[in-house]
C-alpha cells in the first residue's frame, strides 16, 4: 500500500465508477481495477459493494476512505511546510541542559541569545550530562550546559563556573532555626535525599563524594528522579537535600537554605563538539562571555 495506490481509491471511492475514476485519473481501467483488488486483498475484505448502483463503500472501504483522506491531507501540509522551510533558510540551534542550570542563570541567557538572533528556531531539551555527551556526538543538540566532568576525544567541556552548593532543610527541623553554616558532619547523621537517581554517574555521586571525602557515609533514604522532586520531599520533611545554590532561589515557605561550613561546589559545563563552532554557538558563547562580565564572574575562554 503506497500513497498511489490511497489516491486511485479515494478516485474511485468518490466517483463511484471505475470509468470516471480512471478517466480522473488519467490512467486505463484494467489497472485501476487491479490496484483496488491489490488493496482489498492486502485488507482482507470488499471495500466496494459492486452490486449496489451506483457503486458504493462497505464498511472497511468507508473507514479506509476516512484514513486515507487524513493521510494525503498530512502529505500535502509536510510538503507545505518543508517548503516554507527551505525557502526560509532558517537556522536551527538546539541547546542540551540539566535541570539544575534552569536555575544558573541560563533563561537570562537564553533571552540574551534570542535579542541577538531573533530569527534561529532555538530548541531546548532536558538532558543529563552523560545524554548531553551521546547527543552531541550523534548531532542531535548543539551545545550542552550539565555538571558532570566526562572525557571525550570529540567533546571539547569548558567550566564555566563553579557554584556553591548548599543545603535545603525542612523549615521545621532543628538545623533550619541555626543561622549559622551547617557542617558536613553535621548532616552526615541526617536523612539524605539525592537526585537523579538514574543515569549515573551523576550529580547524585558528586554529593555522595562530599560525605566519603570527609569520611562519612551518608543514610540516603531517598533517590527521585528530578530536582523538583527532591526539593518537595525535603519540604515533606522527608529528609534533607544538598542543592546549587541557585536553586535557593525556587521554594522558600517551607524549605530553608542553609551555606555549608567545607567549601563544596559543583561546576556548570558547556560542553560542544571540537571543531564544529558554528556561527550560533559563536554567538551564545559570546553571549555568556559578556553577561559573566556583568555578573562579576570570571572571564570564559573556549575554543573549538
Amino acid at each position: 500500500m503506497d500513497i498511489r495506490h490511497l489516491r486511485h481509491f479515494i478516485a474511485v471511492a468518490e466517483e463511484r465508477n471505475f470509468s470516471r475514476a480512471a478517466e480522473r485519473l488519467h490512467i486505463a481501467q484494467p489497472p485501476l481495477s487491479r490496484t483496488i483488488q491489490h488493496l482489498e486483498a492486502e485488507v482482507g475484505a470488499p471495500l466496494f459493494d459492486r452490486q449496489a448502483r451506483p457503486m458504493r463503500l462497505t464498511p472497511a472501504g468507508s473507514l479506509m476512505y476516512e484514513q486515507a483522506l487524513q493521510i494525503l491531507r498530512r502529505m500535502e501540509e509536510m510538503q507545505a511546510m518543508m517548503h516554507e522551510a527551505v525557502a526560509a533558510e532558517r537556522r536551527r540551534f538546539v541547546i542540551g541542559f540539566v535541570a539544575s542550570t534552569i536555575y544558573a542563570r541560563l533563561p537570562e541567557l537564553i533571552r540574551a541569545f534570542r535579542a541577538q538572533a531573533p530569527d534561529v528556531e532555538l530548541v531546548l531539551i532536558e538532558q543529563t550530562s552523560l545524554q548531553q555527551i551521546a547527543a552531541l556526538k550523534d548531532g542531535r543538540i548543539d551545545v550542552g550546559f550539565g555538571r558532570i566532568r566526562f572525557d571525550d576525544p570529540a567533546i571539547r567541556r569548558t567550566v564555566l563556573r563553579e557554584e556553591t552548593l548548599v543545603v535545603a532543610i525542612p523549615s521545621q527541623h532543628r538545623l533550619a532555626q541555626e543561622d549559622e553554616p551547617v557542617s558536613l558532619h553535621e548532616l552526615a547523621a541526617e536523612p539524605q535525599i539525592v537526585y537523579p537517581s538514574a543515569p549515573r554517574p551523576s550529580y547524585a555521586d558528586q554529593v555522595l563524594s562530599l560525605f566519603r571525602d570527609c569520611g562519612h557515609e551518608p543514610r540516603v533514604v531517598h533517590e527521585v528522579r528530578e530536582l523538583q522532586i527532591a526539593i518537595g520531599l525535603v519540604a515533606a520533611e522527608e529528609g534533607l537535600a544538598i542543592v546549587p545554590e541557585s536553586v535557593s532561589r525556587s521554594r522558600t515557605h517551607d524549605v530553608v537554605y542553609r551555606p555549608l561550613r567545607e567549601h563544596a561546589t559543583s561546576p556548570i559545563i558547556m560542553s560542544h563538539r571540537i571543531g564544529t563552532i558554528s556561527p550560533e554557538l559563536r554567538l551564545m558563547i559570546g553571549v555568556i562571555q559578556q553577561r559573566y562580565a556583568e555578573w562579576g564572574y570570571p572571564a570564559v575562554q573556549t575554543s573549538a
